[in-house]
């Protein structure tokens, strides 16, 4: 019998290495928990993921079947649990959901998203920059997915900090992921019944009006959906952009010279250290034989972007291209989206804050724990004290 691999573990987060190169030596299917007595399949091998993700008849990305299994209060529950959204969905269902949201998210026209992020780079710079000092996570790259989020969804900026601290909760998967999820839950429900009563010029009454047609409770679900993983992984990739490149003075020093892009900073985390470790969750149909492993039906198949991150880090083929959008049916349908507020967010604070440098080692950071994200817990820095609306100042 494999002793699965605990990815539920403080340890996991001090050092995901150490249990990707356990869950390689399993083969490219592994065995793990992602809370105690929570088991599932996590996939290493980058072909056996492709497989996953195209396979539609084999596999389903309904858990139900799973969560009759698992105990009511189980920390995971609230990123696996079964809601009517596109995350969740097969087949026709599926394909009607994630169309409203392609057609809605199509209507952010790419100049307002970056005149958003801009808005928010400015208000959080105006608190922290005449300090000289702060932490890039709890003080900007948290906040600012807070702030951009809430404007998109039509809610206002004094929401952001409610917004963050649920779904920090929920994302961890720890003691406060039911809390989390409930906080979070309750937030999305007042805003659609608000969007309801008086729709505006946002997310949620575009989906209310969407010729799918969803219901009040369907567009609730589809909100849940992309406000989560739309601030946390994106919070967590411009956070671990910025302790990457902070690292390096070298390469620091390119970006603020305008001599390398911001992007290509950007897509170096997305292939090597992805904010979403772990998830991309499907469930076998029946009993069968995947890439060496017999799985069972009603188990979670997860897939480690984690691990093929650090397969690529570590040996592996140096032009494959990165998984952190996923693929397939269910991939990212809002990618470009999450690159702009990414990318602009980072390009918009060095140009405030050229000469930003840590004031600890990156090898001493600590790191949030829970099986599925990598993020860091605070990113400490300091700077020459100056506030956005300097004379001189490239706003």
């Amino acid at each position: 019998m494999i002793t699965p691999v605990r990815l539920w573990e403080n340890d996991f987060a001090r050092d995901p290495d150490r249990y990707y190169d356990a869950l390689r030596a399993q083969g490219p299917v592994g065995w793990a928990e992602l809370a105690p007595e929570v088991t599932a399949y996590v996939v290493t091998g980058r072909r056996a993921a492709l497989d996953l993700l195209h396979d539609e008849v084999t596999f389903s990305h309904d858990p139900r079947p799973w969560e009759s299994t698992v105990a009511d209060d189980s920390p995971v529950l609230g990123m696996m649990r079964w809601r009517p959204n596109s995350l969740f969905a097969d087949g026709a269902a599926h394909v009607r959901y994630r169309t409203a949201l392609i057609d809605t998210f199509a209507l952010v026209e790419p100049h307002d998203l970056r005149e958003r992020v801009h808005r928010a780079v400015h208000l959080l710079v105006s608190r922290f920059g005449p300090r000289g000092r702060a932490d890039l996570v709890g003080e900007f790259a948290r906040p600012l997915m807070a702030l951009v989020f809430n404007g998109l969804f039509g809610l206002p900026d004094s929401q952001s900090d409610r917004l963050d601290g649920a779904l920090g909760k929920m994302m961890e998967g720890g003691a406060q992921a039911a809390e989390g999820e409930a906080e979070f839950g309750g937030y999305v429900l007042e805003l659609i019944a608000a969007k309801a009563e008086r729709p505006g010029d946002d997310l949620p009454s575009r989906l209310l009006e969407h010729p799918a047609r969803l219901t009040p409770e369907e567009v609730t679900w589809q909100v849940f959906l992309t406000l989560g993983a739309g601030h946390e992984p994106t919070a967590n990739l411009v956070s671990n952009v910025l302790s990457r490149v902070l690292g390096n003075p070298d390469y620091y020093s390119t970006l603020t010279s305008g001599a390398r892009p911001v992007m290509d900073a950007v897509v170096e985390v997305l292939h090597h250290e992805t904010p979403l470790a772990n998830y991309g969750i499907h469930y076998a149909r029946h009993p069968l034989s995947f890439h060496g492993t017999w799985v069972e039906e009603a188990v979670p198949v997860v897939i480690s972007y984690g691990a093929l991150a650090h397969r690529a880090r570590t040996g592996g083929p140096k032009d494959a291209s990165h998984l952190s959008w996923s693929a397939g049916p269910h991939a990212c349908p809002v990618k470009q989206h999450t690159l702009l507020i990414a990318t602009e967010a980072v390009e918009r604070l060095t140009q405030w804050l050229p000469d930003l440098a840590p004031t600890k080692p990156r090898e001493q950071l600590t790191w949030r724990p829970g099986p599925f994200h990598r993020s860091l817990t605070a990113l400490p820095v300091r700077f020459s004290p100056r506030s956005p609306d300097q004379p001189g100042e490239d706003a």
